[in-house]
């Protein structure tokens, strides 16, 4: 059964953007060891989930750095464009971005029935509203939080309730951002 992990950026005060949607705090000098270490995260995905408010900004970022990587690993780059990317929209009407799709479908309906598939990992890569909804209904199987050398004050979070999580493991990069891997209590 595959697999549904999380990957997100936080605050060291668990934000994952300020009250506005703001994310001027995050550190995007990521060192080679941080790079290397997020193509092994993503080593056996084939399938990224994204809420459409995310999927606008990310799809054309990521498409834009075929022909200008700004420092990203081409692979990475290929791999973030190649993968189907799956999203979950009531209102977006139609998409011109390769390889993906849209759907209208039950959340938790939608990913129990992609996590059947025999197929490698899935990835959801933030968007406050929809982690949250995801975390809600219990669906993800890995969390891979990376929590920035900042603390916010106030802002988004997508722990709305109280979730308990196993650590797997840790690592602390010299750019300062400390990654923690868990896995939900069930």
């Amino acid at each position: 059964m595959r697999k549904l992990k999380l990957q997100m950026q936080l605050s060291l005060d668990g934000y994952c953007a300020g009250p506005n949607g703001e994310t001027d705090w995050m550190t995007w000098n990521f060192d080679d060891q941080l790079k290397k270490h997020l193509n092994q995260q993503t080593a056996q995905v084939d399938c990224i989930l994204l809420g459409r408010k995310l999927a606008e900004e990310f799809i054309p970022a990521w498409d834009a750095r075929k022909t200008d990587p700004l420092g990203e690993d081409p692979g990475f780059v290929a791999k973030m464009n190649d993968c189907l990317k799956i999203v979950f929209s009531k209102t977006l009407q139609r998409n011109d971005w390769k390889n993906t799709r849209i759907t209208r479908n039950n959340i938790a309906k939608e990913i129990k029935a992609l996590k059947r598939q025999n197929k490698g990992d899935i990835i959801v890569y933030g968007g406050n509203y929809f982690v949250s909804s995801l975390i809600q209904e219990n669906l993800i199987d890995e969390y891979n939080l990376y929590f920035h050398p900042t603390a916010i004050g106030k802002g988004l979070t997508p722990f709305i309730d109280r979730v308990n999580l196993e650590m797997l493991q840790s690592r602390a990069f010299t750019c300062d951002i400390v990654w923690m891997q868990y896995k939900p209590i069930k």
